[in-house]
């Protein structure tokens, strides 16, 4: 017996869509059927994923956006909304990091990871639902009402780790906003689930594992090894598909064990 979720009519947004699990969520939800909308601030690399996905016969169309600034936001989602229309699906995937010891965090350092992670996270969510919620009450055009949203937050959110306390604490934040967003917008059809991925081995950190410093994190895991953007298309396809009507505040672990341990 086979099981197949298709997207087809359904536009998602995915924001820090240029690299990393972000180019994965886009080209996984592409090649589900959806018509799939790459947000993020390197509007060349999106432009050079979308030829991929067009390539590959998926529909693909690209929109600059900076988390950080509630204008571009709201810019961004009508811009969307107006070339491919109404978001069914939002993959709020945007995120940063520092290295650093508590007692060594500036105002500076503090406020880029919460600015992107928390405060981004938020509003490009609540700039979406307000949308949906408008489409539900018969307020704006649509044929689909209710929506998902996927927050990426991170098993760092789940537990602590060492020199990465701010990123642990905005994540937890995501968490706990994706509960609450769940238990207001869910009367509206729209579910809100949040994926705490583990240690996944992209761009930005794969120079980081064939070190010393990244051997030993390794041998460190439950069962010693790091995951891969793909590692986390089920969780992802499974949150945003119609037949997961009834998961909502649901908070997923795709991290191999490592909030367990």
């Amino acid at each position: 017996m086979s099981y197949q979720i298709d997207l087809s009519g359904r536009v998602a947004l995915i924001t820090g869509a240029s690299s990393g699990l972000g180019r994965q969520f886009a080209l996984t939800l592409a090649e589900a059927g959806a018509a799939v909308v790459l947000a993020g601030r390197r509007v060349e690399r999106l432009k050079t994923l979308r030829s991929e996905i067009e390539a590959a016969g998926g529909d693909a169309h690209v929109v600059g956006l900076d988390v950080t600034e509630v204008d571009s936001i709201r810019a961004a989602v009508a811009h969307a909304e107006t070339e491919v229309g109404p978001i069914d699906i939002l993959i709020n995937n945007s995120g940063v990091s520092t290295t650093e010891r508590l007692t060594d965090v500036t105002e500076e350092s503090y406020d880029y990871v919460f600015d992107t992670n928390t405060r981004g996270a938020f509003f490009v969510a609540q700039e979406v639902a307000k949308r949906m919620i408008a489409r539900s009450k018969g307020a704006a055009p649509g044929t689909f009402t209710g929506g998902r949203i996927v927050n990426i937050a991170s098993a760092a959110g789940l537990r602590t780790l060492p020199q990465i306390g701010v990123y642990c604490m905005s994540k937890a934040a995501v968490i706990h906003m994706t509960k609450v967003m769940a238990a207001e917008w869910g009367r509206h059809g729209i579910t809100t689930n949040a994926i705490c991925p583990g240690y996944i081995d992209t761009e930005i950190n794969h120079h980081h594992w064939n070190t010393e410093g990244g051997k030993k994190l390794v041998a460190m895991l439950p069962r010693k090894r790091v995951g891969h953007p793909k590692d986390l298309d089920p969780a992802l396809v499974m949150l945003v598909s119609p037949q997961a009507d009834f998961i909502n505040g649901a908070i997923l672990s795709a991290d191999d064990g490592v909030a367990a341990a």
